[in-house]
């Protein structure tokens, strides 16, 4: 009979003893997080007191901005208490807790491009018809919907995970994560397995095939228009497409490292690639929307240069 247990907390293997640079990589750890703080702070602030930015467009990047401060703050306080510790431990409750604001940040981030990608897809293709399609009970509705979506499937995660009778407490991981957790269980996980296999593919194929068909219906009006309609397609439509690959590519190798043994991968590639996604994307949207998109650029140089 196997030996099993409710542990109260969970041990990370996966960082390793550097006593002579620890205080360096909480020091570069430190300022990356206070960046991402400040930019997406900045641009929320940016479009929240300006009437002018008021538009579906931007209260969606607004949300979007929202959940990369969201996302951030699951993951670097904690990230940088355990570079300074020297035992590497997390209660249980909290690991739960961790699991599900990082999960419910992924789904947001993808509900949230696609509805994005759906707005371009109505001011690109139906432009005189666009204020009537996307009005500002839709938008909030979008926004809401989307968020309460997240949390609800990444409750129902949680409520399947937590009870599991577990063989060990050892994550190969700077952090937690909910498929770490299932593979630790003695008792029955097909539950878990079904759910998850089934939210997973709903959270991110679904919001994928509506971005893939929105764009290739914008390609189909932007080859058949006008050289401005081109030009409007490409200046609003390359930052929300260079997102979407980012976080894609991020999501995608980090779900290849939790399903396969990655044990003969270098340990700091391992972390990298596990914290990409968490790390790039909320540097990566304030710097694309807040540069590409004339608005936004012209805004942010009033506001800064009017303090100056």
């Amino acid at each position: 009979m196997v030996n099993s247990t409710n542990y109260s907390y969970f041990v990370f293997s996966a960082y390793f003893y550097s006593d002579n640079f620890k205080y360096l990589y909480f020091v570069i750890v430190m300022m990356l997080y206070m960046l991402i703080v400040a930019v997406n702070t900045f641009l929320i602030v940016v479009i929240c007191m300006n009437r002018s930015l008021h538009e579906p467009m931007y209260l969606f990047l607004c949300s979007l901005f929202v959940n990369e401060l969201y996302g951030s703050t699951g993951l670097f306080p904690f990230l940088l208490l355990q570079i300074l510790s020297d035992i590497h431990t997390v209660s249980a409750p909290f690991c739960f807790l961790q699991i599900f604001c990082l999960f419910t940040y992924a789904s947001v981030e993808f509900n949230n491009l696609a509805i994005m990608s759906y707005d371009r897809y109505l001011a690109i293709c139906y432009p005189l018809q666009y204020n009537t399609r996307m009005t500002f009970k839709k938008v909030v509705l979008l926004i809401g919907v989307s968020w309460f979506y997240s949390f609800l499937t990444n409750g129902v995660t949680l409520s399947l995970s937590s009870p599991l009778q577990l063989c060990g407490n050892i994550i190969n991981k700077v952090y937690c994560d909910n498929y770490s957790v299932v593979k630790l269980a003695c008792s029955d996980t097909t539950a878990n397995n079904i759910y998850g296999l089934i939210v997973t593919s709903v959270s991110i194929l679904c919001p994928v095939s509506l971005i893939l068909y929105t764009y290739m219906r914008i390609l189909k009006v932007c080859f058949s228009g006008s050289k401005q309609t081109r030009q409007k397609a490409v200046s609003t439509c390359t930052p929300h497409l260079a997102s979407l690959l980012n976080f894609s590519f991020g999501c995608f190798f980090e779900i290849l490292q939790s399903r396969f043994n990655m044990n003969s991968v270098p340990n700091m590639l391992r972390i990298f690639i596990s914290l990409y996604f968490l790390t790039c994307q909320p540097l990566l949207n304030p710097v694309m929307y807040g540069l590409n998109l004339t608005k936004i650029r012209n805004m942010c140089k009033s506001l800064v240069f009017a303090k100056m």
